[in-house]
């Protein structure tokens, strides 16, 4: 692939880069690690100004569930467009923001009954933090004020939700404004050795946080973990009876449950939300990213009865005083409620067991690769890591295989030495075979 040929694009990605400070991203390395300049979305696939077709193998950060330019959300937000656009929702309402609530407090069966809207998925969590430490204070315990995360989790990279991020290069520069938290070991099925099995590492891991509830459940909100899949942790994933114990735990040392389902809701596990797995629900549940159909910022903290309950009052400071600007947006829920149409109307889970199986026949390959190991897939998320000792240089694997991936026109962002892919719903057997013999061919040129 051509990445930066055309005049018109040189000269968009020169102003991008004297303009732009663009996220996660060392600006510098964009002097020899090229900038794609892409002008159009159809279906899995983005377009550059020459007219080269990328397949978008991770939905655009794990956002876009029905593909780019998708007919009925497009038609959704213009229909909302003619109505109102946006209006605040302090003081005021609108069907959009009402209906989604609605539907999602349905799709909990009522347990997650209130919604509390945002723009993003850290925002998300800062709400679920708040609200649980909030909660303590009004219930006569304000010494509950301390969190738990697991180890390798990550949650958002605003200061309370960093606090509760357990990876290194996030928390380096900032770890002297963040609060002090306890973190507790990940049951990552990946971490079984010496004859131990995944089972031996959830046990593991739970008696850890049993250990640290027990001595010290007293200063302790809650608890937030990311059901199933660690995502920006390599990808690391676990057995939902992780998640019930974990509940069980909960209940018995009266501390919260955060379940930060922002990258693994909205159908990725295979379920709508990741917890329906383990046959529980959370205090606290977070979405962002497909639940909007990667179109508009959009993220919500779902909570129980007790917990409103707690903050219903006369008294204005015992009010939940939290709020954004663009809180409940009418055109994010209107994407919102197309994407919740389609998953009714066309039966997106059932078709996904489909798919996940057309997803794991074309990484059959990687399985018996004995540069692979790890090979873990949890529905429409599969990853798999390449042994240590087959990458020539550790730090630049990843954009290596990016620009290899590129030249196959497949858009893959491996994170360290994990490839991944979490893609569309929408892709056909045809093009997620595609995804996965492209994804061989670049790999084997990064490790010839």
């Amino acid at each position: 692939m051509k990445v930066i040929s055309d005049p018109n694009q040189v000269a968009l990605v020169d102003r991008s880069l004297a303009a732009v400070w663009h996220p996660c991203t060392q600006m510098k390395h964009h002097e020899s690690f090229p900038l794609i300049a892409i002008t159009k979305g159809k279906g899995a696939w983005l377009y550059d100004e020459n007219g080269n077709a990328l397949l978008d193998c991770i939905s655009s950060w794990w956002t876009n569930l029905f593909g780019h330019s998708n007919p009925r959300i497009n038609n959704a937000i213009t229909q909302q467009l003619e109505k109102i656009e946006h209006v605040m929702l302090a003081g005021f309402t609108h069907p959009p923001v009402v209906e989604l609530s609605e539907k999602l407090s349905a799709l909990t069966n009522g347990n997650l009954g209130h919604v509390f809207y945002a723009s993003d998925g850290a925002s998300a969590v800062e709400i679920a933090l708040k609200m649980s430490h909030h909660f303590w204070q009004l219930n006569g315990k304000p010494q509950k004020k301390k969190f738990v995360c697991l180890e390798n989790g990550y949650h958002g990279e605003t200061l309370g939700a960093l606090a509760v991020t357990d990876v290194a290069i996030f928390r380096e520069a900032y770890g002297s404004m963040l609060q002090d938290v306890y973190t507790t070991s990940s049951p990552d099925a990946r971490k079984a050795k010496s004859g131990k099995s995944a089972e031996d590492v959830v046990k593991q891991a739970i008696e850890d946080l049993e250990q640290l509830l027990k001595k010290n459940h007293g200063l302790i909100a809650a608890i937030i973990v990311e059901p199933l899949v660690q995502c920006a942790g390599q990808m690391a994933m676990y057995s939902p009876e992780y998640l019930r114990l974990v509940r069980e735990l909960c209940d018995r040392y009266e501390v919260h449950l955060i379940a930060d389902e922002i990258a693994v809701g909205c159908g990725r596990s295979g379920k709508f939300f990741a917890c329906e797995h383990a046959g529980i629900w959370p205090d606290f549940l977070t979405l962002s990213k497909g639940i909007s159909g990667g179109y508009l910022p959009l993220s919500l903290c779902m909570t129980t009865e007790k917990i409103y309950r707690a903050f219903y009052s006369d008294q204005t400071r015992h009010g939940f005083l939290h709020s954004h600007s663009y809180t409940g947006n009418p055109l994010a829920c209107a994407a919102a409620l197309a994407c919740l149409e389609i998953f009714e109307t066309e039966n997106i889970l059932e078709q996904n067991k489909v798919r996940s199986k057309d997803l794991e026949h074309a990484f059959i390959w990687a399985k018996t690769d004995s540069r692979i190991e790890h090979w873990r897939q949890q529905g429409m998320i599969l990853a798999f890591d390449i042994k240590n000792e087959n990458i020539k240089k550790p730090s630049t694997f990843a954009r290596e295989m990016f620009l290899h991936g590129l030249t196959e026109r497949v858009l893959i962002r491996p994170i360290g030495n994990t490839i991944y892919v979490m893609p569309p719903y929408i892709l056909s057997p045809e093009e997620t075979a595609q995804m996965g013999s492209a994804i061989q061919l670049a790999l084997e040129k990064v490790l010839a």
